[in-house]
């Protein structure tokens, strides 16, 4: 399998002399199996780059465009992919299934006359589009497994499975906790990983040939960015290593990154590598780079296939908000009211009634909370067999390590630390209905 990389820079371009070696153009890599099928990973800007050398090619092409979501750095460079003009060509266009609008309407939308001087409808190419939720999916004889992340948007991360390798890109996401280990075990080990989000998200990368993974801060500006969406190179290299992945590529540069902190950034995330992990590779990905990655023992993700189809819902879905901060159900409300029905509680036993008057499809869950606190409410739920696998997001201003650890200890699906902005509540709240819909489908 082949990989290229045509834009490595996250969230706006930035050409320059400073940035020449690591590259200026936001997001785009290539992966072409050894039987010719071509996927495009995400649209940024690098993908003109793309786009004039296959314009080289003879005869009709076609390709599967991957997008992780559609955030402008993503999708910028789709108007200028120039093979989209060229009648004959045939493109499927994948995105996550869930943000509102059609992809169709979203990618029109940055090509309206306002903006760019040719509509989405007038391309000449042929274009397919799947809106894709999470799971295990066959494009064009391809295996490609994809799982949510953590963004502040529904984003989806890719496997590509092929040619007996596999090839998994990882961005935009950022850490679901502060805390990576359990400090009662032992570090480097995914079963000591502390919140089951990070604990998947290192699963999904297990034993990968090549993963391609953000990483725009460094662990020194994290903490200022916090809640952007965003990893550092130290969260993507200490899971890699845990779960055995050959090569990890480092992408998603920070525009304020020259080619000296990249140098530099790339020096101290191989020498952590070389801490935790015998032969594991980290490189920051270059613009302009590629490279052939060979079969190994890879293994295979076992997820389930998803069904043919959508899973788009007909109804309404309910949520149900419990907190004794009515701040928070005027912020719940703002998030969440728009998509889905939203009533409140205001203390655990209002919880418990409401539940068995009439079930919601998730539960919001405060912890701390006067007479019956979210650890004995959740307790009762998980008790009622009915209840079982319904949803419940934990949010909470308790972000330290036994809280989380209690709260998923006693079956919490997710967990949120307050302070959060108003598209993580509403990514993380649809992200858990889609998964237990899927597993009820």
């Amino acid at each position: 399998m082949r990989v290229h990389f045509w834009g490595t820079r996250g969230s706006i371009a930035t050409p320059g002399a400073s940035t020449v070696e690591f590259g200026g153009n936001t997001l785009s890599v290539e992966v072409t199996t050894d039987a010719g099928h071509r996927l495009i990973l995400d649209c940024g800007t690098g993908v003109r780059l793309l786009g004039m050398e296959l314009m080289k090619a003879p005869g009709p092409l076609r390709a599967t465009i991957l997008l992780g979501h559609t955030h402008w750095d993503h999708i910028q460079g789709f108007p200028f992919f120039a093979p989209l003009f060229i009648p004959g060509n045939e493109f499927t266009i994948c995105a996550p299934e869930g943000v509102g609008a059609s992809l169709a309407d979203v990618l029109a939308g940055q090509m309206e006359f306002t903006y760019f001087p040719v509509k989405l409808d007038q391309l000449p190419g042929k274009i397919t589009y799947r809106e894709l939720n999470e799971g295990s999916h066959q494009i064009e004889g391809v295996r490609i497994l994809t799982q949510y992340l953590n963004h502040p948007a529904i984003c989806l991360g890719y496997r590509v499975e092929a040619d007996g390798v596999s090839v998994v890109y990882l961005t935009d996401h950022e850490p679901f906790s502060d805390t990576l280990w359990r400090a009662d075990a032992e570090s480097g080990k995914v079963e000591s990983i502390l919140h089951h989000g990070d604990r998947r998200h290192a699963e999904f990368m297990r034993g990968a040939d090549l993963v391609i993974h953000d990483s725009q801060y460094t662990p020194r500006e994290y903490p200022a960015k916090k809640n952007w969406g965003h990893s550092t190179y130290e969260y993507a290299v200490r899971l890699a290593a845990a779960v055995g992945v050959k090569q990890l590529a480092l992408i998603h540069h920070d525009p304020l990154h020259d080619d000296q902190t990249m140098l530099e950034i790339e020096r101290q995330a191989v020498a952590l590598a070389a801490q935790h992990a015998v032969g594991l590779r980290v490189f920051c990905a270059r613009e302009g780079e590629g490279l052939i990655v060979h079969p190994s023992a890879a293994i295979v993700q076992p997820v389930s296939e998803q069904r043919s189809g959508t899973s788009r819902q007909q109804k309404r879905l309910k949520v149900l908000v419990v907190d004794d901060d009515i701040n928070i159900h005027l912020l719940a409300e703002l998030a969440l009211a728009r998509d889905y029905d939203v009533s409140s509680a205001e203390d655990g036993q209002a919880c418990l009634e409401a539940v068995c008057k009439d079930p919601p499809d998730i539960i919001v869950l405060d912890l701390n909370m006067p007479n019956m606190d979210g650890l004995t409410v959740l307790k009762r739920v998980r008790a009622d067999a009915s209840l079982a696998e319904l949803p419940v997001l934990v949010l909470t201003g308790s972000g330290d390590e036994a809280s989380t650890r209690t709260a998923f200890e006693e079956g919490a699906t997710d967990y949120l630390t307050k302070p959060f902005t108003i598209p993580q509540l509403s990514t993380r709240v649809t992200t858990c209905l889609a998964r237990s819909l899927n597993r009820s489908m």
